[in-house]
C-alpha cells in the first residue's frame, strides 16, 4: 500500500500503528484523521510530525465532504477512530452510535466509490460478549452487553456488509485489552499507574475476578499491520495476546511495578454490566498471517509504568489539547501531493 489513511491516528493504539508503519519504511504517505477529542493528542505523533511522507488532517469521519476528498488520495484506510470507553457509553449511547456506527458507514462508503484496495476496520473482542468458559472464535455470534460493544458490533456489521454488497476489500480485526505507552488515563492500567506513582488510592470493580486477555499495543498493531498487508478481504482476524487475568491478579502486578501494596486499594461497587469474562482465540491470524506476539505482559508492564515515570506532564491528558483549535487543518504533505 503507497498511501494510507488512518483514522484515529492521534489516539493511543492507532499513533503507535502510525509510528510502527513510518518506521518501517512502508508506505509512501502515510495521513492521520482525527477530530482531537479528549482521547486524541497530537504529541503522541511528535516523533513523526515533521517527516515530509506524514500528514495530520483535523477532522471528523462524520465529515462526508472531508472523507471523500482523504479517501480518494489513498488507497487503503485502516480505521482506529471510535468512542472506546464502556463506562463513558452509559451516559452518552447516542454519541458512541453515531461515531462508531454512522462514521464507519461514511467512510465505507467513500471506499466503495472511491475504490480502496484495503479498508480495515478495527474492533473489539467486547463485541462477543462475556464468556464465562471456552473462547470466542471469528464466526461465532456477537452478543454484546453495553452500548460501547454493540455500536462497535453494529460497525463490524456494516463493514461486512459493505464487503458482501459492493466489494469494498475489508477486514475485520478484534483485539483483547490493549495496554502500552502513552494510554489515555481512563484506562484501568494507566489509571492505576498514574494514580500509584502520584501517592495515590486505586479502585478496583465487585470482587475483583472478572478476567481480561492483556495485549501490548505493539503487538496488537503488529497484528494490523499484517492484516493491512495481506488480509483476504471479508476475513475476521482476532489478536490476542495470550496473557488472561483476573483484575486481582492484574493488580497485584501494577501494585509490584509501581512499589505499592494494597493498602492503597479500595474495592469499590462493581459497574453496570461488567461483564465477568473475555477470552478470544488468535489461531487464525497466527496460522494464516504467521502473527505472534513477542512481548510478554511482564516486560509491557515494566515498560509501561517507566513511561508513566518519565512522563508525569502526559498523566492527564484528559481533554484535547489547549492549543487544538489553532492547529493547521493539515501538516506535511496535503491529499493531493504525490
Amino acid at each position: 500500500m503507497r498511501e494510507v489513511l488512518v483514522t484515529g491516528g492521534a489516539g493511543f493504539i492507532g499513533s503507535h500503528f502510525v509510528k510502527r508503519l513510518l518506521r518501517g519504511g512502508g508506505p509512501a504517505r502515510v495521513t492521520v484523521l482525527d477530530a482531537l477529542t479528549y482521547a486524541g493528542n497530537t504529541d503522541n505523533l511528535r516523533e513523526v510530525w515533521d517527516r515530509p511522507d506524514f500528514a495530520f488532517v483535523k477532522g471528523d469521519i462524520l465529515d462526508e465532504a472531508l472523507v471523500s476528498d482523504l479517501v480518494a488520495a489513498h488507497d487503503a484506510v485502516v480505521h482506529f477512530a471510535a468512542e472506546s470507553h464502556v463506562d463513558r457509553s452509559f451516559a452518552a449511547a447516542g454519541r458512541f452510535v453515531s461515531t462508531n456506527v454512522q462514521g464507519t458507514q461514511t467512510l465505507l462508503e467513500a471506499a466503495m466509490r472511491l475504490g480502496v484496495r484495503k479498508f480495515v476496520h478495527v474492533s473489539t473482542d467486547e463485541v462477543y460478549g462475556p464468556l464465562p468458559s471456552g473462547t470466542a472464535r471469528e464466526g461465532d455470534p456477537l452478543r454484546p452487553t453495553t452500548p460501547y460493544a454493540a455500536s462497535k458490533a453494529a460497525g463490524d456489521m456494516v463493514a461486512v456488509s459493505y464487503f458482501h454488497t459492493y466489494g469494498v476489500p475489508v477486514c475485520i480485526t478484534r483485539s483483547s485489552n490493549n495496554y502500552g505507552p502513552g494510554q489515555h488515563i481512563e484506562k484501568v492500567i494507566p489509571s492505576f499507574v498514574s494514580r500509584l506513582l502520584g501517592g495515590g488510592r486505586i479502585g478496583l470493580h465487585g470482587n475483583g475476578e472478572h478476567v481480561r486477555n492483556w495485549l501490548h499495543v505493539e503487538d496488537h498493531c503488529r497484528g494490523v499491520e499484517l492484516v493491512l498487508r495481506h488480509g483476504v478481504p471479508g476475513e475476521v482476524y482476532n489478536i490476542g495476546g495470550g496473557t488472561d487475568l483476573t483484575n486481582n491478579e492484574l493488580t497485584a502486578l501494577v501494585l509490584r511495578a509501581c512499589g505499592a501494596d494494597w493498602d492503597s486499594v479500595d474495592y469499590v461497587a462493581d459497574r453496570r454490566s461488567n461483564d465477568i469474562r473475555y477470552s478470544l482465540s488468535w489461531e487464525k491470524i497466527a496460522n494464516d498471517l504467521a502473527y505472534l506476539p513477542v512481548t510478554s505482559f511482564a516486560d509491557g508492564l515494566v515498560e509501561t509504568v517507566d513511561w508513566f515515570r518519565a512522563n508525569p506532564d502526559r498523566w492527564a491528558p484528559t481533554r484535547p489539547r489547549a492549543d487544538a483549535d489553532r492547529l493547521p487543518a493539515m501538516r506535511g504533505p496535503g491529499p493531493d501531493a504525490g
